[in-house]
């Protein structure tokens, strides 16, 4: 698969902001499967905005977005079927339910997708070190507990694109390294890509393509 941003910029971003960009604005960037991209930017800047008009859950945009050539603003009967099938997201909020466990936050996701059975996903709590957690309310879990949850939520689903906004600012070296390790291994058994935020530049993965947003 593979996406093309033509000409793009948010609405509410003046085309002055983004006069040193190498994505907004810019003829036919292409992101395609399988590779790695880095897409750093200062704080503000629209990281999280560019991840989102990608999600197509964010039209308030200028220019074309293709997804194997077709422009989902004028599909968008497509877009349920972008999400569960195509792009996987774990959002810098996390956008967890805070009143139910961990482990409810996952199978509300791979209920509907049925993709790992519930062995995988006890496997992955207790590599990413929070298998005692699982059972516990999200909201008294500690947000670098709540990264991970939000990353393994991810991984319950089909996906040819990982979308990942600076998804280890809460944890430490040691817990990096194991996530940054479990989501290497899936996105190479399913040959696909990811693309990643940050503030700084960084050698999480081995990036293909690293772009100044």
């Amino acid at each position: 698969m593979h996406i093309v941003l033509d000409s793009i910029l948010p609405t509410y971003i003046s085309n002055d902001q983004v006069s040193s960009s190498e994505i907004f604005l810019r003829e036919k960037v292409m992101f395609e499967s399988p590779k790695k991209y880095l897409i750093n930017a200062n704080s503000g800047v629209g990281k999280t905005s560019f991840l989102n008009l990608i999600f197509a859950i964010n039209f308030s945009y200028n220019g074309d977005i293709l997804y194997d050539n077709i422009n989902i603003k004028s599909n968008s009967n497509l877009i349920q079927k972008l999400r569960k099938e195509t792009i996987s997201y774990v959002f810098q909020d996390f956008k967890l339910f805070p009143n139910i466990s961990a482990i409810d936050n996952i199978n509300l996701k791979n209920n509907l997708t049925n993709y790992k059975t519930n062995s995988q996903i006890s496997e992955m709590f207790e590599y990413c070190g929070i298998f005692e957690q699982k059972d516990k309310l999200v909201k008294n879990l500690s947000r670098g507990q709540k990264q991970r949850v939000a990353i393994i939520r991810s991984l319950c689903q089909p996906f040819n694109f990982l979308l990942l906004d600076e998804p280890f600012s809460h944890l430490d070296s040691t817990n990096t390294a194991k996530v940054v390790s479990l989501i290497n291994s899936e996105v190479s058994k399913r040959s696909a890509s990811l693309i990643m935020t940050d503030l700084r530049i960084n050698s999480f993965f081995n990036y293909d393509k690293i772009y100044k947003l």
